[in-house]
């Protein structure tokens, strides 16, 4: 379960999983053990959940399962989706973690840049 959440996490972000194990510190072969079936530490599971952004809980498939969202935010499908959207794609969790304490006219400014690279790699 590890393995296949680990992968997950790093398809997520557009990276290999040596490349991820490779910036955390680790050596490659770390990466085809736990392909094997070997689970990390908890000090490296830690250290790769907190690169993810994620509980080590979440990492190992071991977390419960989250109560039901719908009800939480009365019926708003807006807000569902983006809950769905943070809870399903570390890269959006990492900009959201990293936002979480900004000033509207940073997020402003953070919008402008990501609307202006995406005009130039023509994803607009």
């Amino acid at each position: 379960m590890f393995y296949e959440n680990f992968l997950r996490l790093c398809n997520g972000i557009g990276k290999a999983p040596t490349a991820v194990a490779t910036e955390l510190g680790f050596q490659k072969s770390a990466v085809t053990r736990w392909k094997g079936g070997c689970n990390p530490t908890d000090a490296t599971r830690a250290r790769i959940a907190d690169y993810f952004g994620v509980t080590t809980e979440e990492l190992c498939g071991e977390e419960l399962p989250r109560p039901e969202r719908a009800s939480a935010v009365n019926g708003d499908g807006e807000l569902n989706e983006y809950l769905e959207q943070l809870s399903t794609r570390p890269e959006l969790r990492m900009l959201f973690s990293v936002t979480k304490d900004a000033t509207r006219a940073d997020v402003e400014k953070a919008v402008a840049i990501i609307e202006a690279l995406r005009r130039v790699e023509g994803k607009d």
